[in-house]
């Protein structure tokens, strides 16, 4: 009787281990330290889904996330833990960058993942580019964000009759009447980077995509003293009388002030849809967004990536598999929705997108001929020569004596430098910003 007792509440005690295992789902085998700058709300939001995807694979994405715009913090960071001797399983490094890690020999090479997953068939060729190194596949691709992106307020055109403005004078034209109803026309931060954000478009707007590459690319000392560079120049100091109080804020102030209608048009990333979601605004409703006056024809792109550290390759399964995961339709199309990028497939359906980024995915896939490389957020240069530049286009922009002629001067005299280090001149190394 006791046995068959014992038996019975064993039985039942192993029913319950059962059902609890059912409805209990197993904990992650393996975690991943991911570092990056994905901060604000909208950000967290699109790296909480990739976290929450990961996890389905029985991997837990450990958070290293650093604040600071365009990555300036997180590259510092990156730089001072790799030094140190530990450097984190995952990192965000984009553009340029990635083949500067990947010289030093630190990334893991993703090619049985890439060839396993037939990436070739569906990356846009210039993604293919940017994520090979030698021949080797060494950062997985997550979207796509389009630089030259212009916002504007629905409820103040319609009551100030304008049109969304395509040209620079159309553009000039609809801050002047904004200014005369009292509106600030731009939304537009001073901090260095948001300022050579918008230069690049200024360029790309006077130029188009072939003079651009050659001065923030090919780094052309010609082009700094071109005329199109001058008035780009020109048109930047233009902008700055528009904006009442140049002051250095964070680009997630810059969209609020824009989503409580104190400025009438803003121009920025296409990542800033999702942060205007969080102010609830809603596109085609509240704002319009379109390509920045004069660029509806290019693409001026950004791209975020994710690269793994090699470190004892103990973590290798479950940075493939992070990988093979973020190429997948259904996270590229999921995270770009949050984050206000587009999928880097060429195969990617654009009836799941919206307006804006159908506009932005449309014209990257015409290829290279329309697309420009941000030297802002790493795409075009370096990150030496890139922090030159844009300390260069923020001291002509914050110090009104400066004439376009003296700024054109100082980015050719940065530009000859560069081409001397690029061929390894002695003592080319120095960056004299004061000359």
């Amino acid at each position: 009787m006791l046995a068959a007792c014992a038996c019975h509440g064993g039985v039942l005690a192993a029913a319950q281990l059962a059902a609890a295992a059912a409805t209990t789902p197993p904990s992650p085998t393996t975690s991943l330290q991911v570092l990056h700058w994905w901060t604000s709300a909208s950000e967290r939001k699109a790296a909480d889904l990739l976290a929450a995807r990961l996890a389905d694979e029985r991997i837990d994405w450990q958070d290293v996330a650093i604040p600071g715009g365009a990555g300036l913090g997180a590259g510092k960071v990156l730089k001072g833990r790799v030094l140190a001797g530990d450097a984190p399983e995952v990192t965000q490094i984009i553009g340029v960058s990635i083949a500067e890690w990947a010289d030093m020999g630190l990334l893991l090479e993703l090619d049985n993942v890439a060839t396993a997953g037939n990436w070739n068939n569906f990356l846009f060729p210039t993604i293919r580019q940017l994520i090979q190194h030698r021949k080797h596949v060494v950062a997985a691709p997550l979207g796509i964000h389009r630089v030259n992106t212009l916002y504007y307020n629905r409820a103040l055109f319609a009551q100030l009759k304008l049109t969304p403005p395509q040209t620079w004078s159309e553009f000039e034209a609809a801050a002047q009447r904004l200014r005369a109803a009292g509106v600030q026309p731009l939304a537009q931060s001073s901090q260095d980077w948001q300022v050579a954000a918008l230069f690049e478009n200024l360029v790309l707007a006077e130029s188009g995509p072939e003079f651009y590459r050659e001065l923030f690319v090919r780094r052309s000392p010609a082009a700094a003293a071109d005329r199109r560079t001058a008035e780009a120049l020109r048109r930047l100091r233009t902008i700055k009388g528009w904006i009442r109080q140049p002051d250095e804020r964070p680009w997630t102030d810059v969209v609020g002030q824009f989503a409580r209608q104190q400025a009438g048009m803003m121009i920025m990333g296409d990542w800033a849809k999702s942060e205007l979601a969080e102010h609830n605004q809603t596109l085609d409703q509240d704002y319009g967004c379109g390509a920045a006056p004069g660029t509806g024809n290019y693409h001026l792109y950004s791209v975020d990536t994710l690269a793994m550290f090699t470190g004892d390759y103990r973590h290798m399964p479950a940075q493939e598999k992070m990988a093979r995961l973020l190429m997948t339709p259904s996270v590229q199309a999921d995270f770009n929705a949050l984050k206000g990028g587009v999928p880097v497939r060429r195969d990617a359906d654009p009836a799941r997108m919206d307006s804006c980024a159908r506009a932005s995915w449309t014209t990257f896939a015409k290829g290279a001929a329309v697309q420009a490389p941000s030297l802002v957020h790493r795409m075009a240069s370096d990150e030496t020569s890139r922090d030159a530049i844009i300390a260069e286009v923020h001291r002509y922009f914050m110090d009104d004596r400066v004439p376009e002629a003296e700024a054109q001067r100082r980015l050719g005299a940065l530009f000859r430098l560069f081409n001397l280090r690029s061929q390894g001149v002695p003592g080319a190394q120095d960056i004299d910003r004061g000359r």
